[in-house]
């Protein structure tokens, strides 16, 4: 893939994986993560593994400034200007995976949740808007807890469910495709590392960035069905 791509949660799991799959296929890729350390090293395996250009910002997507720097040091960043792909993978899950019942959350829990989950994919899409090419897409990872209720996922499938309304509303208002994908379970921390590898799905994002309907994406929650099925 030519261009640029910002992974926010890039650092661990389905972002790094991401960030791995994308810089593979030829894209620059700017990774934002709350842990500096991290960042840098996540940088230099990108960079040893022959990555095209590639750069971290220490980012928390609870700030919007934080972001906002993200996404002006990508759109700087390589041989182009601006902005071809956005993955939106940051993420938290405060307690055990299907341990954490609704009714038994903490306000704590529900506001950091709703802060990381939602209102930070919320600041990535607004604040990357400006930087965004023509035919740019912005991937939000989700999974079937923010649609089909199961019990003990509280305030995390809450959040998640945040995180797909606010897609559906940039797609919505925006020229930009703007969609979900659900690789379904996948073995990070957030799941209790129970699920597929990281690795197995990360091309599913570079096919969404690259060769999914754009219409299709938008608005929309794009699986494992559909990725398959377009991939044979």
């Amino acid at each position: 893939m030519d261009g640029t791509v910002v992974v926010t949660g890039g650092t661990r799991g389905i972002g790094r994986a991401v960030a791995e799959a994308f810089a593979a296929d030829g894209a620059t890729v700017v990774i934002g993560a709350r842990n500096d350390s991290e960042v840098s090293e996540t940088v230099e395996t990108l960079e040893s593994a022959g990555a095209t250009a590639a750069a971290g910002v220490r980012t928390d997507v609870r700030d919007e400034f934080d972001v906002e720097r993200l996404v002006e040091t990508a759109s700087r960043t390589g041989d182009s200007r601006g902005i071809d792909a956005v993955v939106a993978a940051a993420g938290v899950y405060h307690g055990e995976a299907g341990e954490t019942p609704t009714d038994e959350e903490s306000y704590t829990a529900v506001d950091d949740h709703w802060r990381i989950n939602g209102r930070g994919v919320f600041a990535t899409i607004r604040e990357a808007l400006p930087h965004l090419n023509d035919g740019a897409r912005v991937l939000v990872p989700t999974g079937a807890v923010a649609r089909d209720p199961q019990s003990g996922y509280g305030a995390y499938a809450i959040s998640k469910a945040t995180a797909e309304a606010v897609a559906r509303g940039f797609a919505a208002d925006t020229e930009h495709p703007v969609g979900c994908l659900d690789p379904g379970r996948v073995s990070t921390a957030l799941s209790g590392g129970e699920g597929r590898d990281p690795e197995a799905v990360a091309d599913m994002f570079v096919w969404a960035a690259t060769d999914a309907d754009p219409d299709e994406l938008d608005g929309n929650v794009l699986g494992l069905k559909e990725w398959k099925t377009a991939t044979r």
